[in-house]
C-alpha cells in the first residue's frame, strides 16, 4: 500500500507539472510563429528593396550611356553635359540632411515609395524634350535627302538651284529657329535629375537602417549584401540598354527610317536616347508600389528585444528614452557635442588624409567613368551601341568582381587595419600603373582635308580655320561651317562635298555617289575624283588598337575596384564606434560636394578644348563638337586621370605612414598564425574584430564592434 501511495504521489506531481510544460509549449511555438512573421515581412521589404537598388542603378547607368546622345540632340558641349550630369548629386544633396534627420520618425517605406515616384518622375522628365522640340535636324547636302533635282554640290552658279526649294527650305529653319529661340530644352534633362537625385535620397538611409533594426542581427549584414548586390547587376543592364536604344534612330516611328541618311558609325547620328528612359521610369513605379503597403514597423526578433547593447543605434536609443525628462538640459549641450565630435573626428590625421585621397580618387574615377563612352567613340571610331555594350558586359562584371574579391582576401587572411592600408594602396598604385598603358594604345587622326592634313597631303596642320578653303574649291560657294562629310575613294574625309569641290552627283539618301571632286582629284595627285556620303574609317591598326585597350581596361578596373572593401573597411575602424555614423556622413558629403559635382565639368571643359571642328546649330551658334583631336583627346583625358590618381596615391601613402607611426614596434610584427603581440587577442578571430589596437594607444570598452 505505501509503494502505491508513493506512485500514485508521484503520479500527481508529475501531472502537476504537465501544465507548466505545455505552456512553455504554447510559448515557444507562438515564438516560433512571431519569428517566422518577422523573417516573412523583412524578406519582402528585403525583395522590395533590392528591386529599388536595380531601378535606380539601372536609371543611372543608363544616363551614363547616353552622354554623348543628349550632347548632340540637343548640340551642347561637354561641359554642358558635365552639368547635367552632376545636378543629380546636387538633388541628392537638397533634402539628404532632412531625410536623415526626419526619415526614421516617419513611415520609412511610404517614403522610399514616395521616392521612387520622385525618381521616376524626373526620369519621365528628362525624356519629353523629344516631344515637343520636333523632329531631329542634321546637316545634309539637299541632293542627299532624296531630291529629285540634280543639284551640283560646289555651287558655283546658285541659279542652279530653285528658288522654290530655297524658299521651303528657308522657311523651314525658319519656323525651327523661332521654336528654339524659346527655349533651351536641355534645361528639362538638367531638372528631371535633379528630381532623380531628390527621389532617390531616401532610398539607401532608410531602407538599410530599416533592415539593420528589425533583422535578426546575424542576418543583417547578409541582407545589406545581398541589397548591394542587385545594386551591381543594375549598371549591367543599364549600359545594354543604352546598347540597344542606340542601334534605333532618335524617331523612329515618328519618320521613314528610309529617308534617313546617316548611319550610326557617323558623329551625328542619334539613337533612342528618350525610350530607355521611358522604361527606367515604369520600372521605378513599379519598384515603389509594394512599399506602400509594407507597415511603419515590424515585430523585432525575440533576441534584439531585451539586448540594450545589440547595436550601436539602439544604445543611444535607449538612451535618449531613459533621458527624455532631461530634454532640456541635453539642447544646451548639443553645441559641446558637436564641437567634441567634429575636435575628434578631424583631429584625427588617418580620417583626414584618408579622406582627402578618397575625394581625389573619386575626381579621377567618376571623370573616367562619365567621359568613358565619348572616349571609345571618338578615339577608336566605334558606334554609340557598341561602347554601351563592351562596358555593361565587361567593365562592370569586372568591377563587381574587384570588389568581392578584396572582400574575400580580407576575410580569407584576416587582414587588419595596416594590411587593409597596404591592400587599398597596392590596388591603387597597380591600377593607375595599367592604366599608364594606355598612353600608348591609342589610334591616329583620321584624316580630314583642311583638318588634320591638307589638301595635299601633307600631316601636322595647325591653323585649321585658314586651311579649310584651297586651291581647289576657290571657286565653289562654301561655308566652313558645314559638317556633311565625305569619304573620297583617297581614303580622305572632306568636311562636305562642296568643300571637295564634287562638281556632280547621282543617287539619293545613303547611295548618293559625288562625282568630279577637284580636291579629291589634287590629294597626292590621285586618279580618282569621286566620293560616297559618310567619314571614311579610322586606320587598319584602330581595331587591333581597340583589342588591347579592351584586355588593359578589364583588368584596370578589376585592379581598382580590389582596393574598395579594404579602403571601406579603414575608414570604418580609423574612427571611434560613436564618430561612426558622424564620419561617414561627412565622408558622404564631401564625396558628393567635391567629386561628384564638379568632376563631370572640368573634365568635359577640359575634353572641349580638344574639338578640331565645333558644328553649327540651326540658327547659328556653336554646337556639339563633331572631330576631336584624337592625340589630344587621348592625353588629356588619361592625362588628368593619371594626375589626380598620382596624387590621391600620394595621400594613401600618407595614411600607411601615419598607421605604421602610431603602432608600436611589437604590433608590426605577426606571430606564426596571424596573431599581434600588442592586441593581446587569443583567437586570430579576435585579432581581425580588434585591430583598431593599431590606429589609437588607448583603449575604450566599445572598440569590438563588428561590421
Amino acid at each position: 500500500m505505501e509503494i502505491s501511495s508513493k506512485e500514485n504521489t508521484r503520479f500527481f506531481s508529475n501531472n502537476t507539472i504537465l501544465p507548466v510544460d505545455r505552456s512553455s509549449f504554447k510559448s515557444e511555438s507562438s515564438a516560433s510563429r512571431e519569428k517566422q512573421s518577422c523573417c516573412g515581412g523583412i524578406k519582402i521589404f528585403l525583395g522590395a528593396l533590392s528591386f529599388v537598388y536595380f531601378a535606380k542603378a539601372l536609371s543611372g547607368s543608363y544616363l551614363k550611356s547616353t552622354i554623348t546622345q543628349i550632347e548632340r540632340r540637343f548640340d551642347i558641349p561637354s561641359s554642358l553635359v558635365g552639368v547635367i550630369d552632376g545636378s543629380f548629386e546636387i538633388g541628392n544633396l537638397l533634402i539628404i540632411i532632412l531625410v536623415s534627420y526626419f526619415g526614421a520618425r516617419l513611415h520609412r517605406p511610404r517614403i522610399i515609395g514616395a521616392g521612387c515616384l520622385i525618381m521616376s518622375a524626373g526620369t519621365f522628365l528628362i525624356a519629353m524634350p523629344q516631344f515637343f522640340m520636333g523632329r531631329y535636324w542634321y546637316e545634309r547636302f539637299p541632293s542627299t535627302i532624296n531630291s529629285t533635282v540634280n543639284i551640283s554640290p560646289c555651287l558655283q552658279d546658285k541659279s542652279q538651284t530653285p528658288l522654290t526649294s530655297l524658299e521651303k527650305s528657308q522657311a523651314k529653319i525658319n519656323a525651327g529657329c523661332e521654336k528654339e529661340a524659346g527655349s533651351s530644352m536641355w534645361i528639362y534633362v538638367l531638372l528631371g535629375n535633379l528630381l532623380r537625385g531628390i527621389g532617390e535620397t531616401p532610398i539607401q538611409p532608410l531602407g538599410i537602417t530599416y533592415i539593420d533594426d528589425y533583422a535578426i542581427e546575424e542576418n543583417a549584414a547578409l541582407y545589406i549584401g545581398c541589397v548591394q548586390t542587385v545594386a551591381i547587376i543594375g549598371p549591367i543592364f543599364g549600359f545594354l540598354l543604352g546598347s540597344l536604344c542606340a542601334k534605333l534612330y532618335v524617331d523612329i516611328g515618328f519618320v521613314d527610317l528610309d529617308s534617313i541618311t546617316i548611319t550610326p558609325k557617323d558623329v551625328q547620328w542619334v539613337g533612342a536616347w528618350w525610350l530607355g528612359y521611358l522604361i527606367a521610369g515604369v520600372i521605378s513605379v513599379v519598384a515603389g508600389i509594394p512599399f506602400w503597403f509594407l507597415p511603419k514597423h515590424l515585430p523585432k526578433p525575440e533576441s534584439r528585444k531585451d539586448s540594450s547593447t545589440s547595436s550601436e543605434q539602439s544604445k543611444f536609443i535607449i538612451e535618449d528614452n531613459k533621458d527624455q525628462h532631461k530634454l532640456y538640459r541635453q539642447q544646451t549641450k548639443i553645441a559641446e557635442m558637436a564641437k567634441g565630435k567634429s575636435l575628434d573626428l578631424f583631429g584625427n590625421p588617418v580620417y583626414i588624409l584618408y579622406l582627402c585621397a578618397s575625394i581625389i580618387q573619386f575626381n579621377s574615377l567618376i571623370g573616367m567613368v562619365t567621359y568613358k563612352p565619348k572616349y571609345i567613340e571618338q578615339q577608336y571610331g566605334q558606334t554609340s551601341s557598341k561602347t554601351n555594350f563592351v562596358i555593361g558586359l565587361i567593365n562592370i562584371p569586372a568591377v563587381a568582381l574587384g570588389i568581392f574579391s578584396g572582400g574575400l582576401v580580407m576575410k580569407k587572411f584576416r587582414i587588419g587595419v595596416l594590411g587593409a592600408a597596404k591592400l587599398s594602396l597596392g590596388s591603387s598604385f597597380f591600377g593607375y600603373l595599367l592604366l599608364l598603358s594606355l598612353f600608348v594604345m591609342g589610334c591616329e587622326n583620321s584624316q580630314v582635308a583642311g583638318l588634320t592634313v591638307s589638301y595635299h597631303g601633307t600631316k601636322l596642320m595647325t591653323d585649321y580655320e585658314q586651311a579649310v578653303f584651297s586651291e581647289c574649291n576657290a571657286a565653289c560657294s562654301c561655308s566652313n561651317n558645314d559638317w556633311d562629310p565625305i569619304c573620297g575613294e583617297n581614303g580622305v574625309t572632306y568636311i562636305s562635298a562642296c568643300l571637295a569641290g564634287c562638281q556632280a552627283s547621282n543617287g539619293s539618301g545613303k547611295n548618293t555617289v559625288f562625282f568630279n571632286c577637284s580636291c579629291v582629284r589634287t590629294f597626292e595627285s590621285s586618279q580618282s575624283s569621286s566620293a560616297v556620303v559618310g567619314p571614311c574609317q579610322k586606320g587598319k591598326e584602330c581595331p587591333k588598337m581597340f583589342l588591347y585597350f579592351l584586355v588593359i581596361s578589364v583588368i584596370t578596373s578589376y585592379t581598382l575596384s580590389v582596393g574598395g572593401t579594404p579602403g571601406y573597411i579603414l575608414l570604418l575602424r580609423c574612427i571611434k564606434p560613436h564618430l561612426k555614423s558622424f564620419a561617414l556622413g561627412i565622408y558622404t558629403l564631401a564625396i558628393r560636394v567635391l567629386a561628384g559635382i564638379p568632376a563631370p565639368v572640368y573634365f568635359g571643359v577640359a575634353i572641349d578644348t580638344t574639338c578640331l571642328k565645333w558644328g553649327s546649330k540651326r540658327c547659328g551658334g556653336r554646337g556639339a563638337c563633331r572631330l576631336y583631336d584624337s592625340s589630344a583627346l587621348r592625353y588629356v583625358y588619361l592625362g588628368l586621370t593619371l594626375m589626380l590618381g598620382t596624387v590621391s596615391i600620394f595621400f594613401s601613402v600618407a595614411v600607411l605612414w601615419v598607421l605604421r607611426k602610431r603602432s608600436s614596434p611589437p604590433d608590426e610584427t605577426l606571430s606564426a598564425n596571424g596573431e599581434r603581440g600588442t592586441c593581446g587577442t587569443k583567437s586570430r578571430k579576435d585579432n581581425f574584430v580588434n585591430s583598431d589596437c593599431l590606429i589609437q594607444s588607448t583603449y575604450w570598452p566599445e572598440k569590438e564592434t563588428r561590421l
